[in-house]
C-alpha cells in the first residue's frame, strides 16, 4: 500500500508572471483544500444516519418497528454490532412509532443484535429494581429502630 501512495502524481499549473514561493505556497494550500473536499465527500457514514443519508448508498433498505423507551438501547446495541441504520419517527399515528431502517445485507447483524437486545430487556425485567429493595430495606431498619426505642442508663458504679 505504501508503494501506492508514492507512486502517486499530481499536476498543479499556475499562472503567473513572476513564481515566488509566497504564490507557491499559496497554490499547494488551495490545491490540498480542494483534495480535503473530494475526500470528505467519498466518506460513508456509519452506525446513526439520516434517511437520506442510508439511501444514497444503493444497499437497499428494509425497516423494523421499535417503541419509544427502546430506541437509546437499541442504538447502543446497533453501534456495537456496526450496523448502519437510521430512526424515523411516524407522526400519523396517535402514540407516535419509531421506524429503524437499515441496509438489507445488515439483516443478519441486526438479528443478532436484536436477539442480544430482548435478552437484555428479559434479564432486567427480571432482576427487582435496586431502589425498591432498598426502600424496602429501609423501612425494615426504621421499624426496628422504632421497637428498641431510646433506652438511656447510666450506671456509674464504682467499684474498689
Amino acid at each position: 500500500m505504501q508503494d501506492e501512495i508514492n507512486e502517486k502524481v499530481i499536476m498543479l499549473s499556475i499562472k503567473g508572471t513572476k513564481l515566488t514561493a509566497r504564490i507557491l505556497q499559496k497554490a499547494i494550500k488551495q490545491l490540498l483544500s480542494q483534495i480535503k473536499k473530494g475526500m470528505d465527500k467519498q466518506t460513508i457514514p456509519h452506525g446513526k444516519q439520516t434517511l437520506k443519508q442510508l439511501m444514497r448508498q444503493n444497499a437497499g433498505v428494509s425497516n423494523i418497528e421499535i417503541t419509544g423507551e427502546n430506541i437509546k438501547a437499541f442504538e447502543h446495541t446497533a453501534k456495537k454490532y456496526g450496523i448502519d441504520f437510521a430512526l424515523k419517527k411516524d407522526v400519523s399515528e396517535s402514540p407516535p412509532r419509531y421506524l429503524v431502517f437499515f441496509k438489507g445485507r445488515d439483516a443478519d447483524a441486526l438479528t443478532a443484535a436484536f436477539k442480544e437486545f430482548s435478552a437484555k430487556k428479559l434479564t432486567q425485567e427480571k432482576k427487582p429494581s435496586l431502589r425498591k429493595t432498598l426502600s424496602a430495606f429501609k423501612e425494615v431498619a426504621q421499624q426496628k429502630n422504632a421497637e428498641r426505642g431510646k433506652v438511656k442508663h447510666k450506671d456509674r458504679r464504682i467499684e474498689r
